[in-house]
């Protein structure tokens, strides 16, 4: 038997937000979730929390502005999820804005797993950068970043993941978790920390002289795209966060948004002006993903690259159809799934862990998320990789 278990509303912030004119329904549901001032649900971009609390910030805008400076090539190392994809084009955009030579490269799933793997710098040092710049990825890098610096890479990595014992050799870390950061918002995503990377750019390049107000402007411009990243990677709505998704849909809903999202939300026949946190976390977001499931995250991240309507709604159109297809396959999976726990009652067991030769390592992620709501128990889902090893997600 399920037993709900109402939040505790604590009547001092109840009364503050009745004070402040809320309605009785209203204040408690902003009490029940931590809100104790109204001051907390402003939305404005003047309250977003200054970068200067994030460590290592102005040490990564340096290195950024001296890379910018010299000329020297970057290539961004993504993710493969909506986050990733969407921290690489605010990187890529936003750099490209100011001034840097910059490319990226997102690791395929199936041949290279997650982050900066020794691997995946092999494949990076084929374009012959200067810097690698990772963004949502890296802090668990050890080995990557090694294998980087000894072929005289420099690293530099954002990410908002949690650290392991040891921190990656990189020459800059940008990560609200890494040990000593002051910065009070912890749930920034990874879009939402290479976004601050760019705004702490952007105040040492208006030291160097070599920041003018059209090009200061351009950050603005990547808002829809730190929306997307963070709804979709459903991290915690506290205020600074609101802040950037809400700033992000009213230039959604202004039509000011880059042709991808556009094209994206389109395909799926949303109307702009009436898009919502829900229309980015299951329309757009599940679309973008696909790519990352089930063939290959650059095709999504090109989409947010792509600077005509028409270029971004051909690469959305592939792209809706592969959520189509992934519709499918996890529709399938889940029968499969539910056929045999209908064969084995979970009873009181902690956790459920299942494996399925037939199952698509690119969607076991869902399915143990689906599992998970509905026997409300950790889930480990197992599928056969290429490579022969089994590969498992858990929830």
């Amino acid at each position: 038997m399920i037993t709900i278990t109402p939040r505790s509303i604590p009547a001092p912030a109840l009364q503050s937000l009745l004070d402040a004119g809320y309605s009785v329904a209203l204040a408690k549901i902003f009490a029940a979730r931590g809100i104790t001032d109204s001051k907390q649900l402003g939305t404005s971009f003047a309250d977003l929390l200054p970068f200067d609390n994030l460590k290592n910030v102005h040490e990564m805008a340096r290195l950024l502005a001296d890379s910018i400076a010299a000329q020297k090539k970057l290539l961004v190392i993504a993710d493969y999820d909506a986050d990733g994809a969407t921290a690489c084009a605010v990187a890529v955009r936003g750099l490209r804005a100011f001034g840097a030579r910059v490319d990226f490269i997102v690791p395929n799933r199936f041949e290279y797993g997650y982050g900066l793997t020794p691997e995946i710098v092999h494949l990076a040092s084929r374009s012959q950068p200067d810097i690698l710049l990772t963004v949502d990825n890296g802090i668990a890098s050890v080995e990557g970043v090694a294998a980087a610096n000894r072929l005289g890479m420099q690293v530099l990595v954002t990410d908002h993941h949690l650290p392991g014992d040891a921190l990656p050799d990189a020459a800059c870390i940008v990560n609200p978790n890494q040990p000593g950061c002051m910065f009070p918002s912890k749930h920034l995503a990874g879009v939402g920390v290479m976004f601050y990377a760019l705004l702490a750019l952007r105040a040492e390049l208006r030291i160097r002289g070599q920041m003018t107000e059209d090009r200061g402007r351009k950050l603005v411009e990547l808002l829809d795209l730190v929306a997307l990243g963070t709804v979709a990677d459903v991290v915690k709505l506290d205020q600074n966060n609101r802040i950037l998704v809400q700033q992000g849909l009213q230039r959604i809903r202004a039509g000011r948004a880059c042709a991808g999202i556009n094209a994206l939300l389109q395909v799926a026949k949303k109307s702009l002006s009436k898009v919502s946190s829900t229309d980015l976390g299951f329309t757009v977001g599940p679309r973008l993903n696909a790519a990352g499931r089930l063939d290959d995250m650059s095709l999504g991240i090109n989409c947010l690259l792509a600077d005509d309507a028409a270029t971004a709604m051909e690469i959305a159109a592939e792209l809706d159809a592969l959520n189509r297809e992934r519709r499918s396959i996890e529709a399938d999976m889940q029968d499969s799934a539910n056929a045999a726990l209908e064969q084995s009652d979970p009873g009181d067991n902690f956790t459920l862990a299942l494996f399925d030769e037939t199952w698509h390592q690119g969607v076991i992620g869902i399915l143990a998320s689906r599992l998970k709501d509905k026997f409300h128990r950790p889930v480990i889902a197992f599928a056969r990789a290429i490579a022969g090893a089994g590969e498992g997600d858990y929830r």
